[in-house]
């Protein structure tokens, strides 16, 4: 005798999704639980066979879900840490009504990022354009070449801070174009433009191995140039900064690093806002937090740590033999 496989549930696609889903139905007096999917299981741990035909609020174990259920609507709540978004329909004659939950925690965390940077950003904007105001009203006045040469140099600067903090701002919203290339077209370019501030603090900076990656190649140019400025800003004056490189299985690791004093706590430095402990001078605190955001974006990790008598700003992304990002 042929055994017939099993019917699949109408409604299996149910336990694909990634938020949770409890069905229920209200026949006037409280919800009563009729399916929830696999994710519902496992954000109330009730197997979903136990599940069925148990009251809403012996399941969801919070008032505040029961009442929603009952008159719909959205919400969010805050349990064991993480932000749920809470949608809700009213059962209907003959239709059962749906509470679905999503965990936001990351997406929000991220937003609120993203607006302490814009914040930063702003901030930051005010002192540049207040130093090119006075440049422009310095130079309405006939001055000696040399004084005037002196406030366009310092024009000229307050320019270049513009730039970068436009590209600090616009780097979350450029459409990723990635491409398989060499390391080494990339620290070429990063070379180039580096290689004014290595000569006028009399540092020295030298690249690693070649590999190739998979990246848009404007984003890990950015994410060099952040990375080595800070090294050669934070390091020893005149000092030694070193771009190393290494193959980890279908990623490459690399590494930048300085003879700058042990950094304290490595983790907060990826922030918005914040800068090591004891760092002086002119900075937004942002030069990390946008590497993070750029790195995290090709799905690789960034960290940094204390390799013998150096700090390494390190980060990883895709070799080239990954899939189009």
């Amino acid at each position: 005798m042929t055994e017939t496989a099993a019917t699949p549930r109408p409604d299996a696609w149910m336990d694909a999704l990634g938020q949770a889903v409890l069905l229920f139905e209200s026949a006037g007096g409280a919800p009563t639980v009729v399916r929830v999917n696999a994710a519902a299981a496992r954000l109330w741990g009730v197997p979903q066979e136990r599940a069925a035909g148990r009251p809403l609020l012996e399941v969801v174990r919070r008032h505040t879900l029961e009442a929603l259920a009952e008159r719909g609507g959205e919400l969010e709540l805050e349990m064991a840490g993480r932000t749920l978004r809470c949608t809700a329909t009213r059962a209907g004659p003959g239709e059962p009504g749906a509470l679905i939950v999503e965990d936001v925690t990351e997406h929000r965390r991220r937003e609120a990022e993203l607006r302490e940077a814009a914040a930063v950003l702003s901030h930051e904007f005010r002192t540049p354009v207040a130093g090119l105001r006075g440049v422009l009203e310095a130079l309405e006045y006939d001055l000696p070449p040399e004084l005037a040469r002196k406030f366009v140099g310092q024009g000229l600067q307050e320019v270049e801070r513009l730039g970068r903090l436009v590209e600090d701002l616009a780097v979350g919203f450029r459409p990723t174009r990635a491409r398989t290339l060499p390391l080494a077209e990339a620290f070429a370019r990063a070379g180039r433009l580096l290689a004014p501030e290595v000569t006028a603090r009399g540092a020295s900076l030298t690249f690693g191995d070649d590999h190739l990656v998979r990246a848009d190649p404007d984003k890990l140019l950015q994410v060099l140039l952040n990375l080595v400025e800070n090294a050669l800003r934070y390091g020893p004056p005149a000092g030694a900064v070193e771009v190393i490189t290494a193959g980890r299985g279908a990623w490459v690791e690399v590494a930048v690093l300085d003879g700058g004093v042990p950094l304290g706590d490595t983790a907060s430095l990826f922030r918005a806002h914040t800068r090591g402990p004891g760092v002086g001078g002119q900075g937004s605190g942002m030069g990390l937090y946008i590497v993070r955001s750029i790195v995290e974006g090709w799905g690789g990790q960034v960290w940094a740590e204390r390799r013998g008598e150096r700090n390494a700003f390190c980060f990883t992304l895709p070799g080239g033999g990954h899939r189009d990002l």
